[in-house]
């Protein structure tokens, strides 16, 4: 009976175990709705894999972020992502990069990344960095210089202004192939159909004008 005892207790201990090694896989788009007809499907949770037999060297490799993005734009910064879409190598692999241009005084604005921490380098510029941590807000805020790195936890709102009076450079790692960006202001006053204005007005106790106007200033064009 205790041969039998010991070997019931593996049997739920190792039953333990795979529930507790068993998990979903993290998302890497915003929303993977089920259906029952494959056929209808349209994506999965990342990308399809091409056959090895088919893999070159050219899957791997992407030219182009020596070339600076334009920041001629009203926040005077730019971002140029290389993840799985533009190169399919990352696919499965956990991370994608970018290069980040700003002119003077430059802003990438508040925003978020669903699905990536970001590992923030400065190439040139001196930068004013920060994020806020969920309930109690508090916010954690640095200045950087060249060759500072700074990390922004995954799915925390975070910033980069350049404080200068020249150009600014950064390279930033992300740890997703599809790490997703929803920038603050945008998302909230510049949404496909927009919120309802009620919504906005008590959220930020703001005035009705003052939110039909960023509601018509972030409309996208």
């Amino acid at each position: 009976m205790k041969g039998v005892s010991f070997l019931m207790t593996l049997a739920i201990l190792a039953l333990a175990s795979s529930f507790v090694s068993a998990y979903d896989p993290s998302p890497l788009q915003d929303f993977c709705v089920a259906i029952n007809d494959i056929k209808s499907g349209v994506f999965v949770n990342g990308k399809f894999c091409k056959d090895p037999a088919q893999v070159t060297a050219n899957d791997f490799f992407f030219s182009g972020l020596n070339i600076p993005g334009n920041t001629g734009n009203k926040v005077g910064s730019n971002v140029t992502l290389v993840n799985v879409d533009k190169l399919a190598g990352l696919n499965t692999l956990g991370i994608s990069l970018a290069r980040l241009d700003f002119a003077s005084y430059g802003l990438n604005p508040p925003h978020t990344h669903p699905r990536g921490t970001e590992l923030f380098v400065v190439i040139e510029g001196t930068f004013l960095v920060g994020f806020v941590t969920s309930n109690p807000n508090k916010l954690f805020t640095k200045v950087l210089n060249k060759g500072d790195v700074f990390v922004f936890p995954i799915g925390l709102i975070h910033f980069q202004l350049n404080m200068g009076e020249t150009i600014g450079l950064a390279f930033a790692g992300l740890s997703s192939q599809n790490p997703g960006v929803i920038t603050i202001a945008n998302a909230v006053f510049g949404s496909v159909p927009p919120i309802n204005p009620d919504v906005l007005i008590k959220a930020f106790q703001l005035d009705k004008n003052v939110v039909e106007y960023l509601q018509k200033a972030f409309a996208p064009k």
